[in-house]
């Protein structure tokens, strides 16, 4: 089956080197739709989509961006990106588009990635750069969407052997992906349940995943590690998930304190926010990720630490920390528009996080619990069972909890007797 293939690109200085792609497209039966979205000079041959098209779309004439690409380039990308974007998503619900390809440097980059995570989940997007490793700037081009990032190596600047290999791979990557690809209407014929792991939880997260399934529910784990905790708040919001078993919010606290697994500010709002049924565990809040950070290592050195490597250092909480992150997470449990549940596992909150282990604090555990429950509207909520969070007895009482919780959000309204 043919497919439309985006080809986002800058012809004015990048057009000679690129011109055989579209060929190539086209050789495996494929459209390639060429976007150009040029800014500083008229480009060597006009693209099926010319940039004076998506300067008009972004809301400017092509003169003016060309003015603020000399002037305020931030402005003049930001004009091209806004026109990009919405000829993609016009030809996209026009059924014309089932992939992006990006290929360039910076700029470009930034253009092609800022259009592929206007897009849906699942449709085919990859970006070849010399750009795709670079630490610095990765965040912010991939975020947290489905956007595949290969690495040119070389500048794409004067097309030699080398460089041509890279593209070619390129083009074999998003032809094969639009061939293969199940499309954005993904489709569950059971309610989904987002599912936050991370490895010091995973015993209980694994034990809950095939108790969700035996439940009736399709679970969908969503790494807590910062990208995917952050990803289960977007996608939440998106309404792909019925309910989250939310066991690894350590995100709370890493963005308290700047820690390697910060999710940002939002974390737990979404489903707050949205009404679906949550079912709560402390798991990573009882550690902060501090690896490769030598000025947080020399702050924390006298606190008990578990070092998995030198990039994975896990530094214990205080109570003061914990009582911090207690008000946090009452403040946005209070505002919570449907049902929910914290379960806190009193005999300790991790694999870490166990009696004899240098990480195990029941002390500044109870501090959290004591905040938490004073800060809350129902304290109630608040349920301490005698068991270790790593634990396939926790899973079980924890999706019990959210089964109980997603049945009553269900369950119709009963009239008031008169």
């Amino acid at each position: 089956m043919k497919k439309g293939i985006v080809i986002v690109c800058n012809l004015d200085t990048r057009g000679e080197d690129i011109a055989f792609v579209g060929p190539l497209i086209r050789e495996r039966g494929h459209e390639p739709i060429l976007l150009d979205f040029s800014m500083e000079e008229p480009p060597p041959f006009p693209g099926d989509i010319r940039t004076e098209e998506v300067a008009a779309r972004g809301g400017l004439p092509i003169e003016a961006v060309r003015e603020k690409y000399r002037s305020d380039r931030d402005a003049a990308t930001n004009n091209q990106i806004r026109g990009a974007a919405a000829i993609v998503g016009d030809l996209m619900r026009q059924g014309r588009v089932h992939g992006v390809i990006g290929i360039g440097g910076g700029t470009a980059t930034l253009v092609a990635t800022s259009i592929m995570r206007t897009l849906p989940f699942g449709m085919p997007k990859l970006m070849a750069s010399p750009m795709a490793a670079h630490p610095a700037y990765i965040d912010k081009y991939v975020g947290t969407k489905d956007i595949t990032m290969h690495h040119t190596v070389l500048d794409i600047v004067k097309m030699n052997p080398l460089l041509r290999a890279q593209i070619v791979n390129a083009v074999g990557a998003i032809c094969g992906m639009v061939e293969m690809t199940q499309g954005t209407d993904i489709r569950f014929d059971k309610p989904c349940v987002a599912v936050s792991s991370f490895g010091f939880g995973e015993m209980a997260v694994q034990a809950a995943l095939g108790m969700l399934e035996q439940a009736g529910f399709t679970p969908i784990v969503c790494h807590a590690q910062g990208k995917g905790d952050r990803a289960m708040e977007e996608m939440i919001r998106d309404g792909a998930f019925h309910g989250v078993l939310d066991l690894c919010i350590g995100g709370v606290i890493e963005h308290l304190f700047q820690g390697n697994r910060d999710p940002g500010p939002e974390r737990l709002l979404a489903a707050v926010e949205t009404g679906i049924p949550m079912v709560l565990a402390p798991c990573g809040l009882d550690i902060l990720s501090y690896g490769g950070r030598p000025d947080m290592l020399e702050k924390t050195k006298d606190r008990p630490q578990y070092v998995q490597d030198k990039l994975r250092v896990q530094v214990r909480t205080t109570a003061e920390e914990l009582r911090q992150a207690a008000d946090v997470i009452a403040e946005r449990l209070n505002r919570a528009k449907g049902p929910w549940t914290f379960l806190v596992p009193a005999q300790g909150w991790s694999s870490l996080d166990k009696a004899g282990r240098p990480i195990h604090d029941p002390a500044a555990d109870a501090a959290f619990v004591e905040r938490l429950r004073a800060k809350l509207a129902d304290p109630r909520r608040v349920h301490q069972l005698d068991l270790h969070l790593y634990t396939a007895e926790f899973a079980r009482a924890a999706v019990d909890e959210f089964a109980a919780l997603y049945r009553g959000a269900r369950a119709p309204a009963q009239p008031v007797a008169a």
